[in-house]
């Protein structure tokens, strides 16, 4: 069967990191097709925090205020309450997602973007859309089957899931983006590490107007601890806001090791009536689903001429809402890359950075979520529901908190450390914003990666070592306001020097010249073209004003030259030849 249809970059899947990767193909001129054995987007809401970098990102695509005008913002996302029923007695409260008035500061400094809700049914057509519209083919109710490579691209058998007819695609590269269950990754061999199906849990989507109860303390999350569950005792349920305040989604568990359960509409409405604590609440079932925790990872994300990312890669509870911004961020690292490849301006080894910069951020992120699940234990040995059991016995130890008594006090100091202990799971910005980058694709200046001044986990600690995202800070560029991110990106090079740096600006010319690949320059300070209008960039660069800082146009540091050189020109081209992949010798 010869092949039917003929692309550049052929996508198995159209979640967060298919789509994105479309997009962003799209975006940068490279010729793309999607396949989706679904007839449409995701059709329930899912994935949903969107973290700062990944609003950067689709800033950088031109989509953050249409993204931004359906999302929940984030002052309304903070407040999560941890309560015996959202009716009930509330058992304490935490300000997350940067809410606190001393978190805000640190997320406002780190980034022109602001984190916010967005449920993957509003995101992924946004996304999907903008694709198509710049020129990506979505082919909707066809499924993958198989892939075969060869030294020129992939051969894939493709089935028309409409007709059932079966036809073959060629491809030069294929990316594999279909989910925890991924056959692209089962197909080529990725290794991986970890297990699959932990826990068993389900999702009930539903309609109420449960304002009443949450308006006054809006947040995105309500954890609902109702003892005497049939899941390990302790009943740990989650009201989750969809949209505020009548569209909501909550997670309940079941034992995997037993059957799959029956959730017809009637166990749907009990559940969600025993977490919301009044029956008399009207509500509308949507949709129910089963799914499974997984603590799994790859290790490598590509064999040949065929790359894995999002959940193909890294399988997890969606603890730390990190996974569809790690999907989304994979294929930000990848695009550029394949678009200079298949432009023949760089090298394939280029690809192969991938794997060794994508694959640490996604075993990061998965011991990450796993370990949030097991950072609500000391919040159940604080009130006491480890000990026994006994339903009757648990909600008595819940009340030894409330006694003015030695043991009333210990029970609440340790709910109180229970409970900060969970700012890793709900306020963890350096897990979001201090991914730092190793590999070929990034050039050392020789100094040592600088030490984190604060929890390297709870706070970002902006630098301009390479390999680290650039920093952000406010500057006037032809009299607007601009974050430097606003400088990088759009799919080329930047280069950031200052006053006495005229020479790094001759040189990203004749380096772009030379290579083909699209450097821009930007000088910074009094009386040039970008103004540091606060002082803020000189605090930020660590680099002297004649310095220079080269950015990838995934916005991470490629390389910085602390001081002007001699020979810039030669320095900046040595340094894009072992970015692009060159060997000595070879032509760049």
């Amino acid at each position: 069967m010869s092949a039917t249809h003929e692309t550049d970059v052929l996508i198995i899947g159209s979640g967060p990191a298919g789509g994105s990767a479309a997009l962003f193909l799209s975006t940068y001129g490279v010729k793309n097709m999607v396949l989706t054995k679904y007839r449409w987007t995701a059709n329930t809401p899912r994935a949903h925090i969107t973290n700062q970098r990944t609003v950067e990102i689709l800033r950088d695509m031109g989509l953050e205020s249409e993204v931004m005008a359906k999302a929940t913002p984030q002052h309304l996302m903070g407040d999560t309450v941890f309560c015996t029923s959202l009716a009930g007695e509330e058992l304490a409260r935490l300000r997350t997602w940067g809410t606190h008035p001393r978190r805000k500061a640190d997320f406002d400094l780190a980034s022109p973007s602001q984190i916010c809700d967005i449920p993957q049914d509003l995101l992924e057509p946004i996304i999907l859309g903008h694709a198509a519209a710049r020129g990506s083919r979505i082919r909707f109710d066809t499924e993958y089957l198989a892939l075969e490579q060869d030294a020129d691209g992939v051969t894939v058998t493709a089935r028309d899931r409409l007709n059932g007819s079966t036809y073959q695609i060629r491809a030069k590269y294929v990316i594999g983006a279909d989910g925890g269950r991924s056959k692209v990754a089962e197909d080529i061999g990725l290794p991986m590490e970890g297990r699959m199906d932990i826990a068993g849990s389900m999702n009930i989507v539903f309609q109420a107007d449960l304002s009443r109860y949450v308006a006054h303390r809006p947040s995105v999350l309500y954890w609902v601890l109702q003892p005497g569950s049939n899941i390990g005792g302790i009943g740990m349920g989650l009201v989750r806001m969809v949209r505020p305040w009548n569209r909501w989604l909550i997670v309940w568990g079941y034992d995997i090791s037993q059957p799959p359960p029956v959730v017809d509409e009637a166990t749907a409405i009990k559940i969600a009536h025993n977490l919301i604590g009044d029956d008399t609440i009207p509500i509308t079932i949507e949709s129910t689903s089963l799914w499974s925790v997984n603590h799994m990872y790859a290790t490598r994300y590509s064999r040949g001429r065929v790359f894995c990312m999002g959940d193909a890669c890294h399988r997890h509870p969606p603890s730390n809402g990190l996974g569809s911004n790690t999907s989304i961020q994979d294929a930000y690292n990848l695009a550029w890359k394949l678009a200079l490849v298949l432009q023949g301006k760089a090298s394939p080894r280029l690809l192969e950075t991938y794997s060794d910069e994508r694959a640490p951020i996604g075993k990061q992120i998965v011991e990450r979520a796993n370990k949030s699940i097991r950072e609500f234990g000391p919040i159940f040995e604080a009130l006491g529901l480890l000990e026994t059991n006994d339903p009757q016995q648990m909600l008595a130890n819940m009340e030894i908190r409330k006694e003015n008594s030695p043991r009333g006090a210990e029970a609440r100091e340790k709910l109180r450390k229970a409970i900060e202990l969970k700012n890793y799971e709900f306020n963890a910005h350096g897990v979001e914003m201090n991914q730092r980058y190793r590999s070929v694709a990034v050039v050392s200046d020789g100094a040592p990666e600088p030490p984190y001044e604060r929890d390297p986990e709870l706070y970002y600690h902006p630098t301009t070592w390479p390999g680290a995202r650039l920093p952000h800070c406010w500057l006037e560029h032809r009299g607007r306001k601009v974050s430097t991110l606003d400088l990088a990106g759009k799919g080329r090079f930047t280069l950031l020097t200052g006053i006495g740096g005229e020479a790094w600006k001759t040189a990203a010319a004749e380096v772009s010249a030379r290579t083909g690949v699209e450097i821009a320059c930007y000088t910074i300070g009094p009386g040039r073209e970008v103004l540091d209008t606060y002082d803020d960039w000189a605090r930020l660069r660590e680099v002297a004003e004649d310095g220079c800082i080269l950015v990838r146009p995934d916005a991470h540091v490629a390389w910085r030259s602390h001081r002007v050189l001699s020979d810039c020109t030669g320095a900046l081209h040595q340094v894009m030849r072992q970015i692009l992949g060159y060997a000595s010798g070879e032509r760049s």
